[in-house]
């Protein structure tokens, strides 16, 4: 019975840890579409801190997008929040919606 209680508690633990793990890392950044590069694959966004991605001062930035349909959801000058993680060749958004 000890055995049970034993992995329940540390399966908990795993599922409790994986959970922030996955919050902490997907934090939407609001910003603004300055430019988009369909060619390229990439978008230029003027956004505030972006704490996901240690930046803590507003700036202007050019990210490639992990799908190129995302380019056809927005256009230069709409409000948009999204998601973005750093790789070896720069930034990359991996998700973007228009802002409510």
């Amino acid at each position: 019975m000890n055995r049970i209680i034993n992995i329940t508690a540390a399966l908990a633990l795993t599922l409790s840890i994986a959970t922030a793990a996955l919050a902490a890392g997907a934090a939407a950044i609001s910003g603004e579409v300055k430019k988009i590069d369909e060619g390229a694959g990439k978008i230029t966004l003027k956004h505030g801190p972006a704490k996901s991605l240690g930046m803590d001062d507003p700036m202007t930035m050019v990210y490639r997008v992990k799908d190129p349909a995302m380019l056809k959801q927005v256009k230069v000058g709409d409000k948009v929040t999204f998601e973005a993680e750093e790789a070896a060749s720069g930034y990359t958004v991996t998700k973007m919606e228009r802002a409510k």
